[in-house]
């Protein structure tokens, strides 16, 4: 690999705790990406990965370190003892060394253009926040097929910027706090860092696997909740740059009606939210 200038144009930050069944795919597809801009140039920028494997008793560190590195990337692998991926982050940060700071999980892929759109982007000295346009990855069963084909087409979705999976922003933007808070939903809280006019949402797409069958999704959903609801108690200003507003009827009949099993589908799983059943006292739901 050849690495022609000090500092990198863009750093990715990958938290890993036992994804050794991913890691290879989320690393090959990342290195696979289109030139950076600048890339092309006689004093070439490059990028940097950091693969923050923190607490894992499988391989994910050893398959990380084995991956075929391209010129134009250097890729770094801090195993960290301990497990927490707010923790990882926060060490991960202040390894990085790039003004563009791109957080990934490491069972997402990028398509090839989305980190140089990432990079044109948030270059830039105000603080900026973006994300790509998510896919969901195919999945196994039929119930989270249609959930996922009705999810997707959610106005919050389709239309926002919600950065699940995979989010980014330039050093301007991250200086506005300091260590990653303890929470469970760390990229709503990196979105509502951010008002709406300073988050952009890029054409390139990333791919973004949902847990599958009703049980799964029904705990994340909750999950998910949990860690909104955390949010409003501890940082309740935040909410006051959210977005994401009610889905009127007749969208909602629109797209129950092209898509009726999706929609049952993704009924469902709102109902089921709602009851008691499902119930787990876990702060982070995999469901895979």
């Amino acid at each position: 690999m050849s690495l022609t200038s000090d500092k990198p144009l863009i750093s990715v930050l990958i938290p890993a705790h036992n994804e050794a069944d991913y890691i290879a795919d989320c690393l090959s597809a990342l290195l696979a990406s289109d030139p950076l801009p600048g890339q092309s140039l006689p004093a070439a920028g490059w990028g940097e990965v950091l693969v923050l494997a923190n607490g894992c008793t499988d391989a994910t560190a050893d398959i990380a370190r084995s991956q075929p590195v391209p010129d134009g990337w250097h890729v770094k692998v801090l195993d960290l003892p301990e497990g927490g991926k707010l923790n990882a982050l926060t060490l991960g940060d202040a390894e990085a060394r790039a003004d563009v700071l791109v957080y990934l999980d490491a069972d997402v892929t990028v398509s090839p253009k989305l980190l140089p759109q990432i990079t044109r982007a948030l270059t830039r000295q105000e603080p900026r926040y973006a994300s790509g346009t998510p896919r969901t990855a195919p999945a196994q069963t039929a119930f989270s097929r249609a959930y996922g084909r009705f999810w997707v087409n959610m106005p919050f979705v389709r239309d926002g910027v919600p950065g699940f999976g995979l989010f980014a922003m330039n050093r301007a933007g991250r200086a506005r706090w300091q260590d990653w808070p303890d929470i469970i939903a760390d990229d709503t809280f990196a979105r509502l860092t951010f008002s709406s006019a300073e988050r952009i949402k890029l054409p390139a797409t990333y791919s973004w696997p949902l847990v599958e069958g009703f049980r799964n999704l029904t705990r994340v959903r909750r999950r998910q909740n949990a860690g909104v609801a955390e949010l409003a108690q501890r940082f309740p200003q935040l909410l006051a740059t959210d977005d994401k507003q009610p889905m009127p009827l007749s969208e909602l009949a629109r797209l129950a009606l092209r898509d009726p099993f999706g929609f049952a589908a993704y009924a469902l799983v709102t109902a089921a939210v709602k009851t008691p059943l499902f119930r787990s006292a876990q702060r982070w739901t995999r469901g895979r």
